[in-house]
This record gives structure tokens, sequence and C-alpha cells, in this order.
């Protein structure tokens, strides 16, 4: 299993966290790996509070979208994806992932309406209570039990802790490990 990228959406629809851990080449209409060979070979990781998304990626390549761009599709995707199920299905229903030929986009929305998104390969199989770890064992403990962590999260300030950060990266290299 190749995990692509991590975001988390706060309730007011602003990405307070993104973080990249292999390269997906992309183009301005989709959000997908362009081989297989560019999808495995792991980048430095990249990771992102929404602070830092104007700087990042500011001057977008050509043919590429920026970190802001990138998070703002993928929030618009999600809004869309999640509307569509919840007017065509039961109550009981959610939205939990969907797959393309490239990728695989999973979903998890916590009672307080934090959204956490992880985007794999598409041999993945539903991460929805791999999302729900990440919220309850390092998001809870690391970041909203954190004295010095505002309770709102304006510009994602306060998110990217060292520590959460340490253990987002531990726990998604060993799912990249164990498949």
């Amino acid at each position: 299993m190749t995990v692509y990228s991590f975001y988390i959406f706060d309730r007011h629809c602003e990405c307070i966290y993104i973080k990249q851990w292999h390269d997906r080449d992309r183009d301005r209409s989709s959000l997908r790996p362009s081989t297989a060979s560019s999808a495995t070979s792991p980048l430095p990781e990249k990771r992102t509070s929404a602070k830092m998304l104007s700087g990042i990626d500011g001057a977008a390549q050509p043919g590429r979208l920026s970190a802001q761009d990138d998070a703002k599709l993928i929030f618009g995707v999600i809004f869309s994806l999640r509307n569509m199920v919840r007017k065509l299905s039961t109550p009981e229903d959610s939205f939990i992932s969907y797959r393309t030929n490239n990728y695989k986009l999973h979903y998890y929305e916590t009672p307080t309406n934090l959204k956490f998104v992880m985007i794999t390969d598409t041999k993945t199989n539903n991460l929805r209570v791999v999302l729900h770890q990440i919220y309850v064992n390092l998001y809870v403990e690391y970041v909203v039990k954190n004295p010095l962590s505002p309770v709102e999260h304006p510009g994602g300030e306060g998110v990217a802790c060292e520590l959460f950060e340490l253990g987002l990266d531990s726990f998604v290299r060993t799912l990249d490990i164990s498949a």
C-alpha cells in the first residue's frame, strides 16, 4: 500500500493540515499519479499547515497545482460526493471512499465536523478505521489535549505540533510496511 497524502479540514471548510509522503504527478483536471514508478518513489516528506499554504508551491510549475489549489479541489470533491450520497441513500449510509483508475480517496468525518482525508493507491482497502485511529489516538491526544494549541485552528495554527507529526509519520509508515 502506498499513501500519497493526508489532509485535515476543519468545520469551516479550511484545510488546516497537509502531509505528502509520495509524489503524485497532477494535471489541472485531476489528482492522479502518471506512472506506477512515480507513485512509488518516495520524496522528502512535505508537511504543510494552512498557514504555510500560501507559500508552498506558490509559483506552481506549469501543469501542476499549488498545495492550496489541490486542497480546495479535494474538499470540493468530498463536499459534492458527500452531499450526493446523503441525497441518494438512507440516513445510516455515508460517504467513505471513492476510487479512480489511479488513486483512492478515503474519508472520515468526526462528530465535530473535522474531515480527515487520505489519498492512497488503488489497491488499498477501506481505511475508515485507520482514519478514525489517527483522529482518536493522534489528533485528540497531541492536538486537542495540547494546552498550547488553540481551540480553533485558524490557518492551521497548533495542528502541526511535533508529537502529532512524528506519530502520524510512524503510523503511516507502519501501514506502508504491512502491505
